[in-house]
């Protein structure tokens, strides 16, 4: 198996240690009870919370790039999205409606690219969630990093989203920690899957 994301011993507040080797092109699904520290887990390996031990792409560690560069090539996708700017257009790179992967994303998750002109303020709960996916994909992430992407979508959109991310570790080569509480999905989308538990991750078959 070619290794895309390994994490070493990562500890955060009481948790941990926790270690664990994402292939690549794959998805791997967890779960575990609620506050257990899912959301925080991710947020260690995308280094934004305080942690000790070591995450690598590939064979380049955390610590060996810039944050930037980091969060760039292994992007968190947080359950709540964060918005800066007033208006959808100003988070995204300038002259995005001629890039055909924006495009695609944007009618797959049934928006018209007059998105672009929306106020955030006019957007619901979902529809910042589908904008929030297709924000960090136009970025060409290596390992995405999901906070129950789907949490505020209806059955369709949260079907679309799940045959998106499929489509690009098999097509792409890019791969995935999908934190779910549904275990029916992480059932339908995980190559393999564990459930986080205080002191470790531990593989389940679903």
């Amino acid at each position: 198996m070619q290794v895309a994301l390994s994490v070493k011993e990562i500890c955060f507040l009481d948790n941990g240690p926790y270690s664990l080797e994402l292939g690549a092109g794959e998805i791997y699904g967890i779960y575990g009870a609620s506050g257990i520290g899912k959301s925080q887990f991710l947020r260690a390996v995308a280094d934004v919370l305080p942690h000790k031990g070591e995450c690598a792409l590939q064979t380049t560690p955390c610590l060996s790039m810039s944050p930037l560069e980091w969060r760039k090539r292994v992007a968190l996708i947080p359950a709540e999205s964060f918005w800066w700017y007033d208006g959808v257009a100003a988070h995204f790179e300038p002259g995005i409606a001629k890039n055909p992967y924006f495009c695609h994303l944007v009618e797959l998750l049934g928006f018209d690219l007059d998105v672009l002109f929306w106020q955030i303020s006019r957007l619901s709960t979902g529809e910042r969630q589908r904008l929030s996916h297709i924000r960090t994909l136009v970025t060409d992430p290596e390992v995405l990093l999901l906070d129950e992407p789907t949490s505020g979508l209806d059955n369709k959109m949260a079907t679309a989203v799940e045959e998106i991310i499929a489509e690009r570790c098999i097509k792409e080569g890019s791969s995935c920690l999908w934190v779910s509480h549904d275990l029916g999905q992480l059932a339908r989308i995980s190559d393999r899957c564990f459930q986080l538990i205080r002191e470790s991750l531990e593989e389940v078959e679903l």
